[in-house]
């Protein structure tokens, strides 16, 4: 890759508090949809994680942003970073954030939208672990990974993962409705972490 995409996770309240919750390696893409999330992102020393963060809250304080949102950026090989745009809501990929930070963020959003404070302060806010998250599509393999609509005959999930899914064994995939039927992520929390969560990601 000529570059990495690097998506700063941020959360506002109501009482011009701001964090950032450390940072999610999103480059593995296809078609311009992020297939693989992991945080923290790999090969960034913590000062340039701090830099990141802080860029990440100085826009969202310049616009007075007020809950959840994720401030995307492009960075180069020599450690350089762009900003790229800001997505104003909750991910799709934030369990990995919550994993490393030992955080609730759905929750979050709950207290900030009744006009509570956030829950942590920046220096409250530790990393932790190593995390990891694939999303599961439904698609055709034979014609090109095309979106593919059906009856699911077996499905099967490792219970040492945490999974976000609304399908069970005997759904039917609805052809109207977006192909990810799934997101799947590991967390390890202990030494060695990233080597351990990429072989528990490859046995999957």
């Amino acid at each position: 890759l000529c570059c990495n995409s690097v998506c700063i996770q941020i959360f506002g309240d109501h009482h011009d508090n701001y964090v950032y919750l450390w940072e999610r390696d999103c480059s593995v893409q296809r078609r311009h949809q992020k297939i693989i999330e992991e945080a923290p992102a790999p090969g960034l020393n913590m000062s340039v994680r701090r830099r990141l963060g802080e860029s990440a809250v100085r826009a969202a304080k310049a616009v007075g942003y007020v809950g959840s949102g994720t401030v995307e950026f492009i960075m180069d090989r020599s450690g350089e970073f762009f900003f790229m745009e800001m997505n104003t809501r909750l991910q799709v990929e934030h369990p990995v954030t919550e994993a490393i930070t030992g955080t609730d963020l759905v929750e979050w959003q709950f207290k900030v939208a009744e006009g509570e404070k956030l829950p942590l302060r920046q220096d409250e806010i530790q990393l932790n672990g190593h995390a990891l998250e694939a999303r599961v599509y439904a698609e055709d393999t034979k014609a090109g990974f095309i979106p593919i609509a059906g009856h699911l005959k077996h499905v099967s999930f490792p219970t040492f993962a945490r999974v976000d899914t609304g399908i069970e064994e005997g759904d039917e995939v609805s052809m109207h409705y977006d192909p990810m039927i799934a997101k799947v992520g590991f967390i390890i929390s202990f030494e060695n972490e990233k080597k351990s969560s990429y072989e528990i990601f490859v046995i999957v």
